[in-house]
């Protein structure tokens, strides 16, 4: 997951560095294409094999949610700052975890409830709502975070059934057919600088998914997602370093927030799994 925050923020860095210049849709199809470049092998293989029905329509949900994702986040990028963008994110993660326990039956224990909800605090400090005008941005990043928090959701039920990069592969495929006609509408020549970054983007978003569906099947969400706040630090430095972006004491105090409350989980998670692996004195050697 730590591998996955910095292949996103990589992700944030060029988008926003493009400020628009390609329509959202327009942009989301291009960097999907270039994914199926990468992952072609895998995808051929995977559709020699063939599917269940019930694992088609899992895809078929996830590339639904998918298109509505990208594209929302797309224009967002376009009209607010690297941070905001980040730290509205933070739904994301919220919506995971909380969904893990309604409809996965992972357990959320209290104190891990108590954590992501001062983590949650901390983004909404950052955020201010109600203290300022909100930007069409700011909606379009609220409505792409909720997507995206419902398409991990359908990740991790597809990871439990067939391999990551799969998973990866498959949700490129049916993204870029659901993204198709949008783009087509709108279309806009892109410049070969363009196509360039844009297939950066592609790298680094594979890789992200990869990653990020290779720790859902290894641990519970609800282990794996608090992780994903530490990209509202790295967004930050990215914005004030290379956009000249501002970086308030807002900002300071709600990412130290989500911080805290990252370290606490991380050592509380590593007390248990201390506590479960360490075998008592009297125990039989093998």
């Amino acid at each position: 997951m730590l591998a996955t925050g910095l292949c996103f923020v990589a992700v944030n860095t060029i988008v926003r560095g493009l400020e628009g210049a390609v329509p959202a849709a327009q942009a989301a199809f291009i960097r999907f294409l270039f994914g199926l470049v990468f992952l072609a092998p895998v995808i051929l293989s995977a559709l020699r094999g063939g599917f269940p029905g019930q694992v088609w329509g899992l895809f078929a949900l996830r590339g639904g949610l998918h298109v509505v994702a990208v594209i929302a986040w797309f224009y967002a990028m376009s009209r607010i700052t690297v941070a905001e963008v980040t730290a509205i994110g933070f739904l994301n993660p919220i919506i995971v975890t909380i969904g893990a326990a309604l409809f996965l039956g992972e357990r959320l224990a209290a104190r891990r409830i108590m954590a992501v909800g001062v983590a949650l605090i901390g983004a909404l400090i950052v955020l201010r709502p109600g203290l300022r005008e909100l930007d069409p941005g700011h909606l379009s990043q609220i409505l792409a975070s909720v997507a995206f928090g419902a398409s991990y959701l359908v990740a991790k039920q597809l990871s439990d059934r067939v391999p990551a990069s799969v998973v990866v592969a498959m949700m490129s495929l049916t993204v870029s057919i659901g993204l198709a006609p949008l783009a087509i509408a709108q279309w806009v020549p892109p410049t070969m600088a363009q196509l360039g970054w844009l297939g950066l983007v592609a790298v680094f978003a594979t890789v992200g998914h990869y990653t990020m569906t290779r720790a859902f099947a290894a641990a519970p969400l609800t282990v794996t997602q608090p992780v994903t706040f530490l990209q509202l630090v790295w967004a930050s430095l990215v914005g004030v370093f290379v956009f000249h972006e501002p970086l308030d004491g807002w900002v300071m105090l709600g990412g130290g927030l989500m911080i805290g409350a990252i370290s606490y989980i991380t050592w509380r998670e590593a007390r248990l799994r201390a506590r479960v692996q360490t075998p008592p004195v009297g125990a039989t050697k093998v």
